[in-house]
């Protein structure tokens, strides 16, 4: 007997759900309901974002968001993913401001950590859907390995171990920061 394909559903229809404290993203109008990090990730995620706030609120950039917050990356059938930590280039905020509901434009910077279950395909595929929306960069950060691959491109990235320091490049003129210091 043939297995039924799963419904699918639109951002605002996963936006409307209500609050039962999982964190789900939207894969092909499939809802993907995501566990719990483990603390390495969590940490890595916090000191993240908040290297990238610090520096992005003293200079006027932009605005940073955490963990939950959604991306809508492609419609029909759509793509809404959540960055462990992202960044949005001031001139891209809309007129009326950040939006309450999902951002409808990727990041101009998204960073993942990768978790320990978490599949080599499918961080490329979150990759490849950043770049096709517009993200002008992607860091995958690997606290396994202790190193963050910065993406310029799908494809293409410059990998930072734990002696080295990340650069925000023409993204974030000036930004900089000790691999070290990402890691528990």
């Amino acid at each position: 007997m043939a297995v039924p394909a799963p419904r699918t559903v639109t951002a605002e229809e996963l936006f409307a759900l209500p609050d039962d404290e999982c964190r789900r993203e939207l894969v092909d109008g499939v809802i993907v309901t995501m566990t719990p990090t483990g603390a390495a990730h969590g940490v890595v995620s916090a000191r993240i974002g908040s290297l990238l706030h610090e520096y992005v609120s003293a200079r006027g950039l932009g605005v940073c968001c955490g963990a939950e917050t959604g991306f809508i990356l492609r419609r029909h059938p759509d793509v809404v993913r959540a960055p462990d930590a992202a960044f949005v280039a001031a001139h891209r905020i809309p007129d009326t401001g950040v939006p309450t509901s999902y951002w409808p434009i990727a990041p101009d910077l998204a960073v993942e950590v990768v978790s320990p279950s978490e599949r080599r395909a499918d961080v490329q595929v979150k990759i490849a859907e950043y770049f096709a929306a517009g993200a002008r960069a992607v860091w995958v950060i690997d606290p396994a390995s202790r190193t963050v691959h910065a993406h310029g491109s799908p494809g293409v990235a410059q990998v930072f171990g734990v002696e080295d320091t990340l650069t925000g490049g023409d993204l974030l003129p000036g930004f900089r920061c000790e691999v070290r210091r990402l890691f528990p």
